[in-house]
């Protein structure tokens, strides 16, 4: 089949692409069918976007480790989608559930975002005053933070990015942390200060945009591949079967960095007690296929984790 034929054969359809309701979702929402629009050359009239309130964002006044865990940013799309009443659904990859209904598929990773945090309310880790209350719900930001500076107090930070730094100017805390694809995404590129993505490794899967479909729905994963950015998706991948091999969970203070090198991936992990106090950290090379590669490292970091690390792993 030709390329103008696939144009054909897509431009009667109407898709329907489900989204959380927040600004940032909607704007990946809005990335995701500009990109597909693009790709097939179609008008984005042709893709519906179809928002939800989903529970996280719902419910604020808790950590999320506390209420459920990431599945609710993920439950009320995952109904629609298991129904048919849409047709994809984009997420940020980072906060889907490593394990997933086996009706479901990684349709598409887009191009990878800036994978670095950015700290708000100081120029740096070192520069926040002595004692510095820290607004973040992330265990992984807290452990860093308390492994940095264990004078600093964390309090628990959640809602959007603009709740945040509002919260944040009413005094609630002296500082906090945003993600800086987020920002990008909203058009907030002045704001804070970002953290070197090789000291203050970021979260798995951050920057990314995850679009997933049924698995069974074979016209719609030829339309979203379109837009499946091989690096991205390697590096994504690479990082989610490395929770599935730690066991890793929201309560589990996990950071990592991948990079492509030629046909390689490069990973960097670390694991963290929630305090901070403890920490374990791995390197490894594999090939960007190799599935095995990252389970290889997170078999060697709870072999090296101390009980105070390793409790808060299941392991594979």
């Amino acid at each position: 089949m030709t390329h103008d034929k696939q144009l054909d054969t897509f431009r009667p359809e109407r898709y329907k692409l489900g989204t959380r309701r927040s600004p940032l979702a909607m704007a990946q929402a809005h990335e995701a069918r500009d990109r597909l629009a693009q790709a097939h050359g179609i008008d984005p009239a042709h893709i519906e976007i179809v928002a939800v309130t989903a529970s996280g964002d719902r419910i604020q006044d808790r950590a999320l480790a506390e209420i459920g865990g990431k599945a609710l940013w993920t439950k009320e799309l995952d109904a629609w989608l298991a129904s048919g009443e849409i047709d994809f659904a984009v997420h940020s990859a980072k906060d889907v559930e490593t394990i997933r209904p086996a009706a479901f598929t990684i349709g598409a990773i887009l191009p990878r975002e800036d994978v670095r945090d950015v700290l708000v309310g100081a120029e740096s880790i070192a520069a926040l005053p002595q004692g510095a209350v820290v607004g973040t719900s992330a265990p992984r930001r807290a452990a860093q933070l308390l492994h940095a500076r264990p004078d600093c107090t964390v309090v628990t930070f959640r809602g959007n990015v603009a709740t945040r730094l509002a919260k944040l100017a009413a005094g609630e805390a002296d500082a906090t942390f945003l993600a800086a694809a987020g920002l990008h995404r909203l058009g907030e590129t002045g704001t804070g200060h970002p953290l070197d993505a090789e000291d203050w490794l970021p979260a798995p899967a951050q920057a990314a945009i995850m679009i997933e479909c049924r698995a069974d729905d074979a016209a719609t994963r030829a339309f979203v591949s379109a837009v499946d950015h091989a690096p991205s998706r390697a590096q994504v991948m690479a990082e989610r079967a490395l929770l599935a091999g730690l066991g890793g969970n929201c309560h589990s203070p996990i950071a990592v960095l991948t990079r492509n090198e030629g046909a390689d991936l490069v990973m960097r992990a670390t694991l963290y007690s929630p305090d901070g106090a403890e920490h374990v950290s791995g390197e490894a090379r594999f090939a960007d296929d190799d599935a095995k590669g990252p389970a290889r490292l997170a078999a060697d970091l709870l072999a090296r984790a101390v009980p105070a690390i390793a409790v808060h792993f299941a392991g594979p």
